[in-house]
């Protein structure tokens, strides 16, 4: 296995930070802390970005009838996992979680647990290898019925955007006709304190995160019915009675391959 560097901050142990999880180094905390002391915001869009995934996968589960979930760029295993949520749903779900992030994969275990009608599976693949990565998920998904393909704040480590919506485009080609694509990334152009506190994370030899404009967002899902509300702030996204639904700078949505 590679080696885990605990010397540099990592982003899904910073994630796991903001989210109150216990899977971080001092680092990934003085980053965090750094972080939040240019943005606090950041908190609530990693809190909202974990929530909008919980909606749009009970979504799927009740209204779309999905019960087959590829979750590509996994991150770390925190509370209400992918298949957890789907399965508390829908026990026969099946889930397949690809990462190739070696600490992620010190972590799979927490990711297999299933219940006995349904199946989870880890692969160690890269999202830069989207051809096998659906190669292994046709292990445990069958791919010629409905999936749902979930991307939630990975393409933002893709630096080049031609490159990250081929990838979408390569992996949504694998999928057949019913599957969807969630996906959710932090916009460009919402707040400056936002900018200022990730582009300063990007220079601290991390790897990068990058924002993108909402219009480049809502690009990754050309060719796919939208459903409504369409690409918005993931806190308008379907939102549960009561929860806040201040506008924040993460964009996501949920669309439906035709």
């Amino acid at each position: 296995m590679t080696q885990i560097d605990t010397s540099v901050p990592h982003s899904a142990r910073i994630w796991n930070y903001w989210l109150g999880g216990k899977d971080n180094y001092p680092v990934d905390e003085a980053a965090g802390d750094a972080y939040t002391a240019v943005f606090p915001g950041i908190v609530t869009i990693a809190r909202s970005s974990r929530a909008f995934l919980g909606r749009s996968i009970r979504y799927l589960v009740r209204e779309a009838g999905v019960r087959q979930f590829l979750d590509v760029g996994t991150g770390l295993p925190t509370v209400d996992n992918t298949h957890e949520v789907a399965q508390r749903l829908a026990p026969e779900a099946r889930i397949v979680y690809v990462d190739n992030d070696p600490l992620v994969l010190a972590h799979a275990r927490a990711l297999l647990t299933s219940t006995p009608e349904g199946a989870t599976a880890y692969e160690p693949i890269s999202l830069f290898e989207p051809e096998e990565v659906l190669a292994a998920a046709g292990k445990t998904l069958d791919l010629t019925r409905p999936t749902a393909l979930i991307l939630s704040g990975i393409l933002g480590h893709v630096a080049d955007y031609d490159q990250a919506r081929d990838l979408v485009r390569r992996l949504l080609a694998g999928l057949p006709s019913g599957s969807h694509l969630s996906l959710n990334e932090g916009s460009r152009g919402t707040d400056p304190a936002y900018e200022q506190a990730q582009d300063a994370y990007n220079e601290t030899g991390a790897v990068p995160y990058f924002l993108r404009p909402v219009e480049q967002i809502e690009a990754f899902f050309e060719g796919l019915e939208l459903v409504a509300p369409g690409v918005v702030s993931v806190p308008l996204w379907h939102p549960e009675p009561g929860a806040p639904t201040d506008p924040i700078g993460q964009h996501g949505g949920l669309g439906r391959k035709p």
